[in-house]
């Protein structure tokens, strides 16, 4: 168990890599856009085109391999106040829930996804399915996520209670 502990901080360790990386370039493009546009007066659409993509796939990494179960964003006015108990059984239905939910369109989401091979991105000629993947990755890693919290609730561990008045932005 420790062995495969040490694998998945390694693994989190390179996929916030990953996600700097992405950031780093996103930001670079956005400083090719100035100097083009305002510089030398070239507008360049593929540098805009370039930064949304980077962005899309930012924002889907991330929350899918980055960003801890204790940092989602949720309202849990509810959650915090409750026992342990009562935790555990919040998050046991939410966790049945998004399972069911993503699980039922997984199947959906993979051929939409499939079936956007046929378009391609105007500037970079990207084809949207290598575009919109990273969606499918997001889904199941969502699932993966679920399946082993509603795991562990079954087990018997209740999620860690917050102190609300010690909320931090995570930066």
């Amino acid at each position: 168990m420790q062995n495969l502990n040490r694998i998945g901080a390694w693994l989190h360790r390179r996929a916030e890599n990953v996600l700097a990386a992405m950031l780093a370039a996103m930001f670079g493009l956005f400083l090719i856009q100035i100097v083009f546009r305002y510089l030398l007066n070239l507008p360049t659409g593929w540098s805009s085109e370039a930064s949304a993509v980077l962005w899309l796939w930012l924002v889907l990494w991330g929350a899918a391999f980055v960003l801890r179960e204790d940092e989602e964003i949720r309202f849990d006015l509810f959650l915090s106040a409750a026992p342990p108990r009562r935790r555990r059984i919040m998050l046991l239905l939410s966790a049945v829930a998004l399972v069911a939910l993503y699980g039922i369109s997984l199947p959906a989401t993979v051929d939409y996804v499939g079936f956007m091979k046929v378009e391609k991105t105007a500037y970079l000629k990207i084809r949207f399915d290598w575009l919109f993947s990273i969606y499918v990755i997001f889904v199941l890693a969502v699932l993966v996520r679920y399946l082993w919290l509603g795991w562990r609730a079954l087990a018997g561990a209740a999620p860690a209670e917050r102190d609300v008045s010690k909320a931090v932005s995570g930066v």
